[in-house]
């Protein structure tokens, strides 16, 4: 009598969504920040589709990356989750880009950015500084492709939009000021909370980036810029308040989120009072 054929290992599964809870933040603060001086339109429903699959996307990709060098790979195991944020992006992003054409470019920059994503991941060091200012700048360019998305123009060529306004650049170093701030301030309460450098620096980020929201105050135009001041000052308070022994990581992440969340409503105030 012949023993019954083994079977196969069974697949280990893996969630449906990325267990990075704090890059939604940083995938939401750019577009909501944007929208507060962009005009409403269509296409935005699509830009968020699409910017919101794509993240999930990456990270399932990355995971393959990084996988490949493991003692036991199993590349199957992220198929369902990839494909299936693959599918949405696809489903928003084709339809996207055939209304904006000129969105092919920011596509390209995007795909030479992932690259050094893909190095990371393949070196396992996927939570290197380096790695994660690659992230905050995708997301910080995401300002300007969200109001030029809302303005909107049908050709391939970027020169045929409008000229941005000067509000655009102010809201645009401001969210890559506080999502760099926020970065070096986590860092430094978890991963490198055994580095006293890692959190002077993040405390000197933090008060440089507040002598810099008077100056983004400033080129906004006085007095209605002056709400952009707050996040920055909400962040200096809570780098110098948080230290050692650092909240519970849920707690940080909150206390990130209120930063984030001013900035959104300190924009809206600030277009509003410059509106005629």
């Amino acid at each position: 009598m012949t023993a019954p054929p083994t079977s196969a290992p069974a697949t280990r599964r893996v969630p449906m969504v990325p267990p990075q809870h704090g890059a939604w933040a940083f995938l939401g603060l750019p577009v909501a920040t944007a929208a507060t001086i962009a005009p409403s339109a269509p296409a935005l429903v699509l830009l968020v589709v699409t910017w919101v699959a794509a993240f999930p996307a990456s990270y399932f990709l990355l995971a393959i990356a990084r996988d490949r060098g493991s003692r036991r790979p199993d590349p199957r195991r992220f198929a369902r989750p990839l494909l299936s944020w693959c599918g949405l992006l696809l489903v928003a992003g084709v339809p996207l880009l055939l209304l904006r054409p000129w969105l092919i470019w920011v596509v390209l920059l995007y795909l030479a950015t992932f690259a050094v994503n893909l190095g990371y991941a393949r070196r396992h060091d996927e939570r290197a500084l380096g790695n994660d200012l690659v992230f905050i700048g995708q997301c910080t360019v995401m300002v300007p492709v969200t109001w030029a998305v809302a303005v909107g123009a049908s050709s391939v060529a970027p020169s045929d939009l409008p000229a941005p306004p000067a509000h655009l650049w102010v809201l645009t170093v401001a969210v890559g000021l506080l999502l760099t701030g926020s970065t070096l301030h986590v860092k430094s309460l978890i991963r490198e909370r055994a580095r006293p450098a890692y959190r002077t620096a993040s405390r000197a980020f933090a008060a440089g980036s507040l002598l810099a929201s008077a100056g983004l105050a400033l080129w906004w135009g006085l007095p209605s810029g002056l709400p952009l001041v707050a996040p920055f000052a909400w962040f200096l308070a809570r780098s110098l308040a948080m230290g050692v022994p650092a909240p519970r990581p849920g707690r940080i992440g909150m206390i990130e989120l209120v930063g984030f969340l001013l900035l959104v409503v300190a924009a809206a105030v600030a277009a509003a009072a410059s509106t005629p």
